[in-house]
């Protein structure tokens, strides 16, 4: 495996941590994921946004940047791949959605500094899923504080997302997930793995699922 430090991302619902758990079996690989059932904020904010939306931002930010810092420190000798389920960068993209300007232009001070400690993934995965599919996954996991996140939230941070993406011609393996199915579909987990294992220059590279 040419990379070392492979990240997952896509909106709510895309399925990031299920194909996380599954390249990191397949690769041997040491797994990093999102601790989002520990912030006490998430579900109020679902509740009113307007309120929350601050500390929420940054009690993610924090546990992110907390827990990529512990990964760098505790080197594993006998896995030198390491797959998470998230990029730092989410901080900044979620706050662009959430936050006032005022408070965003705080809250990216914090991150700007934050990201210059973290180690940027070599290549980023990003599940891009139609709206109407993220609503079904949201619905399935059955989250109770997710059932009405608004399908005009979603599309919003599906933008803010491939806007990003494209702006800074990151190294990304772009994959249709309209029919994802990694679990149970050993076809499209392949899908994925080839991609892994191609040449790929920076930039967009596109992959639809059979």
């Amino acid at each position: 495996m040419k990379y070392h430090f492979i990240a997952i991302e896509g909106n709510i619902g895309a399925g990031k941590t299920t194909l996380a758990h599954l390249l990191s079996k397949k690769l041997n690989a040491r797994l990093v994921l999102e601790e989002f059932d520990e912030n006490p904020f998430l579900p109020k904010f679902y509740e009113n946004p307007k309120q929350y939306a601050f500390p929420l931002e940054l009690f993610f930010m924090a546990e992110r940047y907390k827990q990529l810092k512990d990964m760098l420190r505790t080197k594993d000798m006998f896995q030198s791949v390491t797959v998470s389920d998230y990029l730092f960068t989410k901080c900044l993209l979620f706050a662009k959605v959430n936050l006032p300007e005022e408070e965003f232009r705080l809250y990216q001070k914090l991150f700007d500094i934050m990201h210059q400690q973290i180690i940027f993934p070599d290549i980023v995965i990003y599940l891009h899923a139609p709206v109407a599919k993220l609503q079904k996954n949201i619905r399935k996991r059955n989250r109770s504080y997710e059932q009405s996140i608004p399908d005009e939230y979603l599309f919003n941070i599906q933008e803010t997302y491939t806007g990003y993406i494209k702006q800074h011609n990151i190294k990304t393996i772009f994959i249709d997930a309209s029919s994802a199915d990694f679990l149970d579909n050993e076809k499209h987990l392949k899908v994925v793995l080839d991609a892994l294992e191609s040449d790929l220059d920076d930039g967009q590279h596109y992959f639809t699922l059979p």
